[in-house]
């Protein structure tokens, strides 16, 4: 049973992979992520907030677009909330995690803005990162901010970090696209080696009483995972980007509906917070029976033998789907 997958350039003995989360934040965890058998894992993110936070530029990052909607402001949260690691804490970090495991660690840079941030990309690769996820996280509230100079934004700072590095570059999305496939093709053609789908953006919630905006966090379930698996299936014949499934990876069965869909490899986070990392063992051999079982050799095998080029009705996954789901109701 061959379960090796390529990822990034990166050979990985599996396709399961822990993905940015704070369980990385300890080095004994990372270890047990190994021993339950990830390939790879990504870490917690360093965010533009904290690089930039003794300067101006986080000024100018959380006023951006503050002229145009006063409550705008209020939904960021304060620097001193953010419990990472500092920035240099966190290159230290990730020296010791490659000292302590053999798979390969990917540092994770979060923001949004041109501006110095970016610089991290180089030290984190010269920190010892085997690939490093650019996680554009951004949630556009400009009525002047148009698709455009959105999608000019997030591609300029993958040029900017690809100009920078030797080591291999995805970029983690978001679905909320007016074209998503087309916003896919140009990051593979501005030189993404790999796509993370998707971001999962966590929705404010109100307070009744005390009438404020609260931050509110809810672990993902199996059902997200449809998004993901559409957009996989989707993309799959279009990019030459290495693409990677999270949200809503749960069990072996997310597994397979991704890597058939298209993934190469697959994200865990809300599995290993309810279930523990040992988790991970129970999917490898989840996934492993069912291969087995279903006379699968290969991931290789499966791998986009669902995607949209390869199944029988293509529609499915457009509106056809969309008739067929609200008929079935009856």
């Amino acid at each position: 049973m061959d379960l090796t997958t390529t990822y990034l350039g990166l050979k990985l003995k599996n396709p399961l992979v822990p993905a940015s989360s704070t369980l990385t934040e300890s080095v004994d965890n990372v270890k047990k992520m190994e021993d339950s058998g990830a390939s790879a894992v990504v870490m917690y993110s360093l965010f533009e907030e904290q690089i930039n936070r003794e300067t101006e530029e986080i000024d100018n990052f959380l006023s951006y677009g503050a002229d145009l909607s006063a409550e705008a402001l209020s939904y960021f949260p304060e620097p001193e909330t953010y419990k990472n690691l500092k920035a240099e804490e966190y290159l230290s970090h990730l020296t010791k995690l490659k000292q302590a495991v053999d798979i390969p660690v990917i540092g994770s840079l979060n923001g949004v803005s041109a501006g110095g941030w970016l610089d991290y990309a180089r030290k984190i690769e010269t920190a010892g990162a085997d690939a490093l996820e650019l996680n554009i996280y951004y949630i556009p509230t400009s009525p002047e901010l148009t698709s455009y100079n959105l999608e000019k934004m997030y591609l300029d700072n993958l040029l900017t970090v690809k100009k920078q590095l030797s080591i291999p570059v995805s970029v983690k999305l978001s679905p909320y696209f007016s074209a998503f496939a087309n916003m896919a093709k140009k990051l593979d053609d501005t030189g993404a080696d790999g796509l993370v789908l998707f971001n999962r953006f966590y929705q404010p919630d109100i307070d009744l009483e005390a009438l404020e905006v609260k931050p509110n966090l809810e672990l993902s379930s199996p059902a997200e995972q449809r998004l993901s698996l559409r957009w996989l299936a989707i993309l799959r014949p279009i990019v030459k980007a290495s693409l990677a499934a999270t949200t809503g990876i749960h069990s072996a069965e997310g597994v397979l509906k991704a890597i058939m869909a298209g993934a190469d490899v697959t994200m865990f986070v809300s599995a290993l917070i309810r279930n523990g990392i040992g988790h991970l063992s129970t999917v490898l051999t989840d996934l492993t029976k069912w291969m087995e079982e279903h006379e699968y050799e290969s991931i290789e095998q499966m791998k986009g033998s669902m995607s949209y080029k390869s199944v029988a009705d293509p529609a499915a996954y457009e509106r056809a789907n969309y008739m067929k789901v609200l008929h079935s109701i009856k």
